[in-house]
């Protein structure tokens, strides 16, 4: 095993992460750190990708905030993430969900799988 897949490995030994998947909505609770005090920020949205694989994995969560569609990316392995929250689990046929970005109100909705 080369030096870089070594390092890797020691970095992604977080088990309390969630397994989640595109479709789903997340709570993402994030470590802002804001001069010299640190607090912790919920973004809460739809996953609409998955991107990478190993460390660099990340993901892409949306929300519309007071009728902005704010999108926000996310690296999986990050410290920085305290703990991910799934509240529902949608259910998709697609691996990117780009096309919500165009829908507004109730058309941007998905369906809940049941879990």
């Amino acid at each position: 095993m080369d030096k870089i897949r070594q390092i890797e490995a020691q970095q992604m030994t977080r088990d309390d992460l969630p397994a989640f998947q595109v479709g789903d909505t997340v709570k993402v609770h994030y470590k802002i750190i804001e001069g010299n005090r640190e607090r912790t920020q919920v973004f809460q949205g739809v996953v609409i990708r998955r991107h990478g694989a190993g460390n660099r994995e990340t993901f892409t969560v949306r929300k519309v905030s007071f009728a902005v569609g704010v999108e926000r990316t996310f690296p999986v392995w990050s410290p920085k993430i305290e703990k991910i929250e799934i509240t529902g689990r949608g259910k998709v046929r697609r691996s990117k969900l780009y096309f919500l970005r165009d829908k507004v109100g109730k058309a941007a909705r998905l369906k809940e799988q049941a879990y």
